[in-house]
């Protein structure tokens, strides 16, 4: 009988659900049978365009189709079968080769090949590179993408808000002011490199026996190349390869791309909380929703959910994240399973993080810059031009410049007559004086504009 999500334990499959929907067919149960099912039956053909062994003849184009088709249309009913199997062999993978096996012997010129299926094949053999492909498809295809969408809307704020003046907050108080296109930009920028980075990080894998020396493939058929092979069957799947490992390909390429992942989500983290920041100074409201309550007792709010949401589940993910990412590249001599049960959360990481990333695409959505919000809180400054006053000061080399600005300045609220009063009194040019007394937060934005645009 099926239950509805009200009954999953984890939010990702329950409340969350609709927010995962792509990646179910992937880093489910489901999706990593698909995936092994895949590299048994890959390695079969690829056995059978060795020259050197006679024993399995090449497969006719008819029947390449044939077996293509066994991962490619791969069912939930497949699945099913595989895990009644797996009651039998109390083993994941051997269950898929037996399952492999009677699809194999479906075809009638093939079926006597059928021990060819998982030949010289550990269990690991197949699992490193049915997650290879798996974390390979939802990195390119799916996070990448997401955080693209993010980055578009980043860089749309960028430009059309390049030159709207912000007073900056340093140490959570008034500082020198910056634009609010500039600040979209700082994160455009961190996000782009480091998408970049992940873009540029190999999958690898392997495909070399039970403690990778290929012990029994050279007993069966000495004369073949097994290195060439490996190396060509493993990059014709779109991995790179690892020529040296023990039972288990390290990871240590895996846990760099997760550690890019964590990268990504940190910048996030911190976005999520400035826009928070800024919502809550009134520097930003947000497109009301027909039907939608902010909160349960007070009918005006409309709470930011969308970046609070993306900030607790990027910190999820890069709990997860971080735990995988130091933990599967450690065995035991050449074989231990704790990376086993480990590698089989990597789709939670993943799934969290994909929460997060549209939490983050309709937060941004949902934004209105409000100028007079802004404008009210610049024109209230006028202490953050005392940077500018002494550093021209210093330009001339008159003393204590800091020092005077800070007797000025601090703890009081400066108005734009004491500072202009103040000017007046300095040994500079005139010209000096006019384009100091000229200078208002709303006009002292350095090169923010420009490097707001140019990004």
């Amino acid at each position: 009988m099926e239950t509805d999500n009200l009954k999953n334990i984890s939010p990702i499959d329950g409340r969350y659900q609709q927010k995962t929907e792509e990646l179910r067919d992937l880093v489910s149960e489901f999706g990593l049978m698909k995936y092994r099912v895949q590299i048994e039956i890959e390695w079969f053909i690829h056995l059978a365009n060795q020259k050197n062994i006679p024993q399995i003849p090449k497969i006719s184009k008819n029947n390449l189709v044939k077996l293509k088709k066994i991962y490619q249309d791969f069912s939930y009913k497949d699945a099913k079968k595989i895990k009644i199997i797996e009651k039998n062999t109390n083993h994941d993978v051997k269950a898929v080769e037996y399952f492999v096996k009677e699809k194999v012997k479906e075809i009638n010129s093939l079926k006597k090949f059928k021990e060819f299926i998982h030949f010289g094949c550990t269990s690991e053999d197949i699992n490193n590179l049915a997650y290879g492909l798996m974390i390979k498809e939802i990195s390119e295809k799916i996070l990448l993408k997401e955080i693209l969408a993010i980055t578009k809307k980043l860089r749309s704020f960028s430009r059309r808000f390049s030159s709207t003046p912000m007073i900056s907050r340093t140490h959570g108080q008034n500082a020198s002011p910056t634009t609010v296109g500039k600040e979209f930009a700082n994160f455009l920028f961190r996000l782009e490199r480091i998408s970049k980075v992940i873009h540029k990080i190999p999958v690898r894998g392997k495909l070399n026996g039970a403690v990778g020396n290929y012990n029994a493939y050279v007993v069966a058929f000495p004369k073949v190349n097994w290195e060439l092979v490996s190396e060509r069957f493993v990059t014709k799947l779109g991995l790179s390869w690892s020529p040296y490992t023990t039972q288990v390909e390290p990871k240590d390429a895996l846990s760099k791309l997760m550690h890019g992942y964590q990268r990504v989500n940190n910048v996030l983290i911190d976005f999520s909380r400035d826009i928070w920041g800024y919502i809550s100074l009134g520097y930003f409201s947000q497109k009301p929703k027909d039907g939608e309550i902010g909160s349960s007792t007070m009918p005006h709010k409309i709470n930011p959910i969308d970046f609070e949401n993306a900030e607790g589940n990027l910190g999820l993910a890069n709990a997860l994240f971080g735990h995988i990412s130091s933990t599967i590249t450690i065995s035991r001599w050449q074989r231990d399973l704790t990376d086993s049960t480990i590698m089989r959360n990597v789709g939670s990481a993943f799934s969290y993080t994909l929460i997060a990333l549209k939490s983050l695409n309709k937060g941004i959505d949902k934004l209105i810059i409000n100028k007079i919000n802004i404008d009210k809180d610049l024109d209230n400054s006028f202490e953050v031009l005392t940077e500018a006053v002494q550093t021209v000061m210093r330009k001339y080399l008159l003393d204590n410049g800091y020092e005077l600005m800070k007797e000025l300045s601090r703890g009081k609220n400066l108005s734009k007559e004491d500072l202009h009063q103040f000017i007046d009194t300095l040994a500079i040019p005139g010209e000096e004086k006019n384009a100091l007394k000229k200078l208002t937060p709303r006009n002292y934005i350095g090169l923010a504009d420009k490097l707001a645009k140019d990004v």
